[in-house]
């Protein structure tokens, strides 16, 4: 029979307590033994803002006339609103370093239209490839074209430094060693095309789609051919176990593709290009440097008074009278804006070669008919289809977003619009429309002309303003070497006036 051992009530209470303490300590501790390192994502999250290092230009990220904007910068702001977070972009010259960079207290992803390389892969993870480019070599119209890696041998080169271009010519160099060639990390793409079309450098290594952007601007530095295949552009993360952020960047793209909004901004950055042909862009260009800047602060009082980009309103008056106060047409518009008589009468105009009352006519007129487009509208199609009234008028224009609702387009989107608009000379469709026959491919052209326009004015004034900090930074390099010797003079007299 067991024993049965009687313990003091005093005991029991005693152990209960002692029991009790320790189910508390152990409720208090068990959030640290399970505590864990917070994810990269998670980090993110917390902090509320998402760190992109990137390199300003053209086909990355730039500050337009209403704040930042760019390809990439378009993109990384929307990851950013789908991580619920502000974005901070951190600009990074060197293409070397901004790989280091990625993954450390510098930013979490690096934007900036990196190739995918070997190279690069040993030291990066790079996420959803969403743009496709070559390698293009550059030269100058006027010389010979190259037409093989042979005729570089002995030509100067440039490219960017830490770039896939020079990672590129290095694997050439293995097959061709007499090559040779020049890197520079304060140069963008855009630097390039100029110093070809100069004739500062005998050809270059660009990315097809930033020779897309800004061949306009300088016609004279045409492709030559392709050193690549078709090659992957994605976002760089760090390389590490902790992958959440490149989990998520994965579905965010997924998303947006479906969407359509890579499809979108291509159309914005990319879908006007190639229009001006290369006698058009020569005598763009010459004007731009001898014509524009006569008219520049007129163009931007009448923009400031009517809350339009001035750029734009200088593109939509190059083509229309590319910059001529004089401008007359077969059809009776006149002036600096090619105003008819009865939108001078609309507008307040008496005298249309008056490039003032033209300039201002011009704009106030364009005003009315871009708050005439239905408000739901967003930009920038809003823009482009105000653009396409100004020229074929709002009746035909809502002629076509009609026909193109009726075909299972978007009757607010200038890209389904602009396929229907032609069709306004078919009688198969005019026929059945308000307004009745329209030259409808010629608004397409047109605005068209006028967005290639606009993109060559907005980079022009950007690397006006570069260049200018450029020099004024070699100014304050040169001042810092002789000022010692200047202090040391002043200090000299300064004495002997004593």
């Amino acid at each position: 029979m067991p024993r049965v051992i009687f313990l003091p009530l005093s005991y029991i209470r005693k152990a209960l307590k002692t029991l009790a303490l320790f189910t508390v300590l152990a409720v208090l501790a068990s959030p640290l033994v399970s505590s864990r390192i917070p994810t990269t994502l998670e980090k993110i999250q917390g902090s509320g803002r998402l760190i992109v290092i990137s390199r300003n230009g053209p086909t990355t990220y730039y500050k337009g006339p209403n704040g930042y904007t760019g390809f990439e910068y378009l993109i990384a702001k929307k990851f950013a609103d789908y991580l619920g977070v502000e974005l901070e972009i951190k600009e990074t010259e060197d293409l070397g370093s901004m790989i280091d960079q990625v993954g450390s207290e510098f930013g979490d992803l690096a934007a900036s239209g990196l190739t995918v390389t070997k190279k690069r892969k040993e030291k990066v993870l790079f996420g959803e490839p969403y743009l496709q480019i070559t390698q293009e070599v550059i030269y100058r119209s006027d010389q010979e074209k190259p037409s093989s890696i042979e005729d570089l041998i002995g030509k100067s080169i440039l490219v960017i430094s830490n770039s896939s271009h020079s990672e590129r010519l290095r694997e050439l160099q293995r097959e061709y060693p007499q090559l040779t060639w020049e890197e520079r990390s304060d140069v963008e793409m855009l630097d390039l095309l100029e110093m070809v079309h100069s004739g500062k450098v005998d050809y270059a290594i660009v990315d097809s789609n930033a020779y897309e952007i800004n061949s306009s601007l300088y016609p004279k530095a045409q492709v030559a051919f392709s050193i690549t295949e078709p090659q992957d552009v994605a976002w760089a993360f760090k390389a590490q176990k902790d992958q959440s952020l490149v989990n998520e960047a994965q579905k965010f793209f997924n998303a947006i593709k479906q969407q359509g909004v890579i499809d979108e901004a291509m159309e914005k950055f990319y879908g006007h290009l190639g229009e001006i042909d290369y006698s058009g862009a020569i005598l763009f260009a010459h004007r731009l440097d001898t014509r524009l800047p006569k008219w520049e602060e007129k163009l931007k009082a009448a923009a400031s008074e009517f809350d339009l980009d001035w750029q734009l309103l200088a593109a939509l008056s190059y083509q229309e009278s590319h910059w001529n106060p004089k401008a007359k047409s077969p059809t009776g518009v006149r002036g600096f804006m090619m105003l008819t008589k009865d939108t001078a009468k609309f507008v307040g105009i008496k005298n249309r070669l008056d490039p003032d009352q033209s300039i201002r006519g011009g704009a106030k007129y364009f005003r009315s008919i871009y708050d005439r487009i239905p408000d739901r509208i967003e930009e920038p199609d809003r823009t482009w289809l105000a653009l396409a009234a100004y020229n074929v008028g709002l009746g035909h224009l809502e002629d076509a977003r009609k026909l193109t609702e009726s075909t299972g387009g978007n009757p607010d989107k200038w890209s389904d619009v602009r396929e229907t608009l032609p069709l306004l000379a078919k009688r198969k469709y005019y026929k059945n429309t308000k307004h009745g026959y329209a030259r409808g491919w010629e608004p397409v052209d047109y605005v068209k002309n006028i967005r290639n326009f606009h993109t060559i004015i907005a980079w022009n004034e950007v690397e006006e303003e570069r260049l200018q900090q450029l020099a004024m930074n070699e100014t304050q390099k040169e001042f810092a070497q002789v000022s010692p010797a200047v202090t040391e003079a002043v200090k000299t007299l300064s004495t002997s006036s004593l």
